[in-house]
C-alpha cells in the first residue's frame, strides 16, 4: 500500500515539476525566467536588430550616391554591339503566291517601323552626316536625337511597296545594331551581306551601300536618350526564278571599322547568319 501511494505521489511531482518549466507560481517564472528578465532580452534583440537595419540603410544610401541615374556604373560586359535581323527569324520561309504565309514577317516589319515614321521623326534633330553627335554637356541631361526617317529605306520601307518585297519573291530584311552606351565606332561602318557556298546574289542596300552613319554615335543611355532609334539598314535580295525553292544561307557582317565581327565564341557580335527559302 505503501509503495502505491510513494509512487502516486512521486508522479504528481514529475507532473509539476514539468508544468513549472513553463510557468513557476511560486517564483512567477515563464519559460525559468522571470519578467524582468524576458524584458531585458527582448530590449537586447530590439536594440540590436534597429542598429542592423540602421548599418544595412545607411550601406544602400552610400552605395546609391556612387550611382548615376543616367550611365551605368559598370560597362564592361560587352564592349562591341550585335547585329539583330528583322523580321524575328532566323529561318524564313516565304511563299510569294500565298500571302497568308509571308503575312506575320510584313506584320513584324511594319510594327517595328511605326517609331521611323515621319510624324515620330520630325521633331528629332537634322543632323550633320559624318560626324559624331556629341553633347557632352553636363547641364543638359536630356540629349537629343538624330533624324532617321523610313523613306530613306527606299523599295524596303513599306512605303511604295507595303509587302517589302516578299509578293515578288524579293523580300527586304532590316538590320541594325544594339546599343552601347558611349560607343563611337571608327572609321565608316557599313553593313555587307554575302550568301554562303557557290550562290551569287545580287543584294539593294538602303541607305546606299549599307552605310551606318556616325552621326547616330553615341548613345547616351535610355534615361537620357529616351526617344533614340537606332540606324537601319536595309537588305533586299534580289532573286531570280532559278533562285527560289533553295535554301540560302545569308550572313551580314558590319565592315569598315573598328567593331568586332568575328569572334568565334559569339556568332553574333558585329555579325548575324540567316537562313531564307522563297517558294513559288
Amino acid at each position: 500500500m505503501a509503495s502505491t501511494e510513494d509512487k502516486a505521489a512521486t508522479n504528481k511531482e514529475n507532473a509539476s515539476s514539468w508544468k513549472d518549466t513553463f510557468y513557476n507560481p511560486r517564483t512567477g517564472e515563464v519559460l525559468g525566467r522571470t519578467a524582468s528578465s524576458w524584458a531585458l532580452i527582448l530590449l537586447f534583440y530590439l536594440v540590436f536588430y534597429i542598429f542592423l537595419a540602421g548599418m544595412f540603410a545607411l550601406t544602400m544610401w552610400v552605395m546609391l550616391l556612387t550611382l548615376d541615374d543616367y550611365v551605368p556604373k559598370y560597362r564592361d560586359r560587352v564592349p562591341y554591339p550585335g547585329l539583330v535581323i528583322r523580321p524575328r527569324s532566323l529561318d524564313m520561309i516565304v511563299n510569294k503566291s500565298e500571302p497568308l504565309k509571308y503575312a506575320e514577317y510584313v506584320k513584324q516589319l511594319e510594327l517595328f517601323l511605326q517609331r521611323y515614321n515621319d510624324t515620330e521623326q520630325e521633331t528629332n534633330e537634322e543632323c550633320i552626316s559624318g560626324n559624331y553627335f556629341l553633347q557632352d554637356n553636363a547641364e543638359q541631361m536630356e540629349k537629343k536625337v538624330c533624324r532617321f526617317k523610313r523613306g530613306s529605306l527606299s523599295f524596303c520601307s513599306g512605303l511604295s511597296d507595303t509587302n517589302f518585297g516578299y509578293s515578288e519573291g524579293r523580300p527586304c530584311v532590316l538590320l541594325k545594331l544594339n546599343r552601347i552606351i558611349g560607343l563611337k565606332p571608327r572609321g565608316n561602318p557599313y553593313i555587307n551581306c554575302t550568301v554562303k557556298k557557290d550562290s551569287q546574289i545580287q543584294m539593294q542596300y538602303f541607305p546606299s551601300e549599307g552605310l551606318i552613319d556616325k552621326m547616330y554615335f553615341p548613345y547616351y543611355g535610355k534615361k537620357a536618350h529616351e526617344n533614340y532609334v537606332q540606324p537601319l539598314v536595309a537588305v533586299k535580295l534580289l532573286l531570280n526564278k532559278e533562285d527560289y525553292n533553295k535554301e540560302l544561307a545569308v550572313e551580314c557582317r558590319v565592315e569598315g571599322s573598328d567593331l568586332r565581327n568575328n569572334d568565334e565564341r559569339d556568332k553574333f557580335l558585329g555579325r548575324i547568319t540567316f537562313r531564307i527559302t522563297v517558294v513559288e
